[in-house]
């Protein structure tokens, strides 16, 4: 089959809507004038023939009467025309690519395709790649695939799905870190390790959280990875709200008030009303514990890549220290490089 370039296939593309265009505009601006001879046809005709009177001149057809919207028909066809140039050049699904093929992408070719957003994929090419005391795990990434809070359903803890609230900012990227073998040790030490998320369970609520692997420690047995490798550990997950926050009555962690300005009647006893929003008022920077458990599928011997799936369960937002976390559990694909 021959192939086409994308080029000939916009211009194939324009050069038909345009004919649409000029097609429609015709449709729309009436019938034509009846076919017959002209005027000058039939004078000469009738001078040739001798007819020496001069032919006497024919009432013409009455021009058909314009609606109301009859202006409106050349730019609804316009706006087809357009609509199907705009159906033609629309920009196809972001697809996953090498990382390779990711380093060759400028800055222009990334910006709004998405693909900031994306872990690179694994061609798999070899069976195994060993792990030698002193390397290092370099582009480590994360892509999250799936959203799930755990809450109450008729009285029993459940993970259910949620809409995703956040722009395509939520991807960990360029995380690096120490890697040793026997058993695989990776201590991660620098990176794009956090992302603030947020996501609407299906009452509404919404639930922000940090996504984070900050000082993940992952091991698994073992020196080589290959398909059906399993390792993981744990990571810290810092508060979602740093100490420079103030909430809407103007309370904070290091500044702003010390108490709530619109309740004074309740804290006044300092006793009973204090107790009731004591949580709110004093604000603290939580530090959680989640972990992570990873599984590689793909490898690629050549170039020293992994890739595969992840499990990741993380406490969510206290709100700094007012409410009781809600436990995310994430699910998706992870990519990493061993230099």
């Amino acid at each position: 089959m021959v192939r086409t370039s994308p080029a000939v296939g916009v211009a194939v593309a324009l050069f038909a809507a345009v004919a649409l265009l000029f097609a429609s505009s015709a449709f729309v601006q009436g019938p034509a004038s009846p076919s017959g001879p002209s005027h000058a046809q039939r004078t000469r005709a009738g001078a040739f023939l001798g007819d020496s009177a001069a032919p006497s001149l024919e009432e013409s057809p009455a021009a058909p009467v314009q609606g109301s919207w009859s202006w409106a028909a050349p730019l609804l066809s316009l706006g087809v025309a357009f609509g199907l140039v705009a159906g033609f050049l629309q920009p196809a699904p972001v697809r996953a690519i090498t990382a390779e093929q990711f380093s060759q992408l400028t800055y222009q070719q990334v910006r709004g395709s998405g693909l900031a957003n994306r872990c690179p994929t694994v061609e798999s090419q070899g069976t195994e790649i060993s792990v030698q005391k002193g390397q290092r795990l370099r582009g480590v990434c994360f892509e999250p695939k799936s959203f799930q809070v755990e809450t109450d359903i008729d009285g029993k803890p459940a993970f259910v799905n949620t809409k995703l609230m956040t722009r395509q900012t939520y991807t960990l990227d360029f995380i690096e870190g120490t890697l040793n073998p026997n058993p695989i040790t990776f201590v991660e030490e620098d990176g794009m390790d956090f992302a603030a998320t947020t996501v609407q369970l299906p009452d509404g609520e919404r639930v922000p959280f940090m996504f984070t692997v900050k000082q993940l420690v992952a091991k698994g047995a073992g020196d080589t990875f290959k398909p059906g490798f399993t390792w993981g550990g744990e990571f810290e997950v810092p508060s979602y709200r740093s100490g420079g926050f103030l909430d809407p009555k103007g309370r904070g962690m290091y500044t702003g008030y010390d108490q709530a300005v619109g309740l004074p009647a309740s804290q006044a006893d300092g006793a009973e009303g204090q107790d009731a929003i004591f949580k709110e008022t004093n604000k603290v920077f939580d530090i959680g514990r989640g972990a992570i458990e990873m599984e590689v599928n793909k490898v690629n011997q050549d170039l020293g890549e992994i890739g595969g799936v992840f499990v990741s369960k993380q406490p969510g937002d206290t709100d700094m220290g007012a409410k009781a976390p809600k436990t995310i559990l994430l699910k998706g694909i992870f990519y990493a490089k061993v230099v």
